[in-house]
């Protein structure tokens, strides 16, 4: 039984129960006995069915409304009191007419459910790096989610009861109306209210919404930061250990990143790649002067998807025991699932993501949707490093920035300093195709992958960058590294996945001021007999195309970061001189 003495938990629950209306509350305390009640009852009313215990021991599957599968950033607001602090990026509505068009919708939202009260910890428990957030749901599937990405339990009570803050989260399913759904944060007070939404991204509160949206402005107003990203440790054969943070839009390779298998021949050599994070990377100064990172979460929420054996093994074993499904293709034959990419045969007798028959070997339309999860405990991950569970930061080497272009960005690039490398980050796109008709790809800026993550002004969240890289006497080296460059007849010319871990040995290098490299207009390239290509069947005209920052073509980019940087508005003066000097120079 939780005992809570902290009364602001208490006022803020009795205000949201008053609000909402549940037919009673029940608080989370972690147990093991509670949990697997929760499950049993979601199972019973068919919110969860049970997966083969045998193949998938303490596995669920869930699924969701038809129109709630993805996070929703149409429906995803910054309500402040004044447009300025929310800026031109993001959804604004004034702080209180969105609290009132939401009291509406949250009110008798609970009306003959039961009300959970989650109080979590974002990051291990009682180190710096954690803050505590309470999660009010009507939702099982929000309470076993939270069970998995986050750390519930005594020891969040027992600093609560000492009266730590804490972030205030609401959400209800309510009617899961598309019309009438938002997920609203007002940083201003530390408060984020999701309403008729039951899929992940919009409900999990302590996962963008806390960690990134909230975190953001924490990060700016507290002076350390929350970022979009990765976190990964490199082991030379030497058994030295560097650290790596990586930021990623959206289908550029994160989660491959974050999971990297080194290729045979720098196994061979001794290499070893650790996971500590695959999202999230909270960030601070040391007392050294270096920034150090941590992973708050203490679970992945990845798209299944295109996962397999080949392409990610780690997050696939992940997947195996105590895993929450959603929206994946399930096999009626042995009671598992199944999804597109998995590198096994597709069930004959199945059911797809929206409950139908489905056989795959005459289906029409996928199995799987095409944004279908899974949550999985990190602790499952084979590649998890002993740091992740430590909660104390790992000091950072290199921070590297990426997306997907077929001809602009070289294979990897190094910045001048720090506000250059800022400047890169401010820059980040990845190109989309138009399918219909083959055209060229739609450039779509994403600086350090926050574009949807930031809580606050994207001007403003550049100087903050610049901020900290003043707070830093040994800051991390700044890269842009391009899996994705293409040749004329549209093939791609680097391998990718393990054998990025190539040219991230080369950025270590350049850290320690060994590799060779060649200074470009964007900033510093490798030479060719800087890069370890050992088994790779690369010509010296691929190389060149790999390494080559192509004047004409970066005129032309030019002009899009000119018309990006118009969107924003101001900009910090370090930007501006950079984008002059790269034109200056081309």
């Amino acid at each position: 039984m939780i005992e809570i003495k902290n009364q602001k938990v208490i006022d803020w629950v009795n205000e949201c129960a008053s609000l909402t209306k549940p037919k009673e509350i029940l608080w989370i305390d972690g147990s093991s006995e509670q949990l697997e009640a929760l499950r049993k009852e979601a199972c019973e009313t068919g919110e969860l069915i049970k997966l083969n215990e045998e193949k998938l021991p303490g596995c669920y599957y869930y699924r969701t409304d038809p129109k709630d599968v993805a996070r929703d950033e149409k429906r995803t607001v910054i309500a402040t009191e004044r447009r300025e602090d929310a800026g031109p990026t993001n959804n604004w509505v004034q702080k209180d007419e969105m609290y009132a068009k939401m009291r509406t919708l949250f009110d008798g939202s609970m009306k003959g459910r039961t009300m959970y009260v989650i109080p979590y910890s974002m990051g291990v428990v009682g180190s710096e790096f954690a803050k505590i957030g309470i999660e009010i749901t009507d939702s099982i599937y929000v309470v076993l989610n939270m069970n998995i990405m986050t750390r519930i339990g005594d020891p969040v009570i027992e600093e609560l009861n000492k009266g730590a803050d804490f972030i205030k989260c609401l959400h209800s399913k309510a009617e899961v109306n598309a019309e009438k759904k938002y997920i609203a944060h007002f940083p201003e007070d530390d408060t984020i209210w999701s309403i008729n939404s039951a899929y992940g991204g919009n409900v999990l509160l302590g996962k963008k919404c806390f960690a990134l949206r909230i975190g953001s402005w924490l990060g700016r107003k507290e002076g350390w930061m929350a970022e979009h990203m990765l976190i990964l440790c490199i082991e030379a054969p030497n058994g030295e250990k560097k650290y790596i943070s990586a930021a990623f839009p959206s289908a550029c390779g994160k989660t491959n990143l974050a999971m990297l298998i080194p290729p045979k021949h720098l196994q061979e050599k001794g290499y070893k790649v650790y996971t500590i994070g695959d999202d999230i990377a909270w960030r601070r100064v040391g007392a050294d002067g270096r920034l150090y990172a941590v992973n708050r979460e203490n679970g992945f929420f990845g798209v299944a998807p295109g996962t397999n054996s080949k392409s990610n093994n780690n997050a696939l074993m992940t997947t195996k025991k105590n895993t929450i499904y959603t929206n994946v293709c399930r096999n009626l034959d042995d009671n598992t699932v199944w999804w597109e990419g998995l590198d096994q045969p597709a069930p004959t007798n199945g059911e797809d993501w929206l409950g139908r028959p489905w056989n795959g070997e005459n289906a029409a339309e996928k199995g799987a949707h095409p944004n279908s999860r899974f949550t999985a405990p990190a602790e499952n991950c084979p590649s998890i490093a002993p740091e992740f569970f430590t909660g104390e930061g790992v000091p950072i080497s290199a921070i590297i920035f990426g997306g997907r272009r077929a001809k602009a960005e070289p294979l990897i690039c190094q910045s001048r300093d720090w506000n250059h490398g800022v400047f890169l980050g401010s820059k980040m796109s990845s190109e989309t195709t138009a399918a219909a008709n083959g055209a060229v790809g739609v450039v779509r800026y994403d600086p350090m992958a926050m574009l949807p993550f930031c809580g606050y002004n994207m001007s403003d969240y550049f100087q903050h960058w610049i901020d900290m890289g003043k707070k830093m006497t040994n800051p991390p080296k700044i890269f842009n590294v391009n899996w994705f460059r293409k040749d004329d007849e549209g093939h791609f010319i680097w391998p990718g996945f393990g054998d990025n871990l190539r040219a991230l040995l080369w950025a270590l290098d350049r850290c320690d001021g060994k590799a060779d490299a060649v200074e470009t207009p964007l900033g510093y390239v490798p030479t060719k007999d800087s890069l370890d290509l050992e088994g790779l069947d690369l010509t010296d005209q691929q190389l060149d195309e790999l390494l080559t920052v192509d004047r004409e073509t970066w005129k032309k980019e030019l002009e899009g970061i000119k018309e990006w940087y118009a969107k924003l508005g101001r900009l910090p003066k370090e930007l501006t001189d950079s984008l002059e000097r790269l034109e200056n120079e081309l």
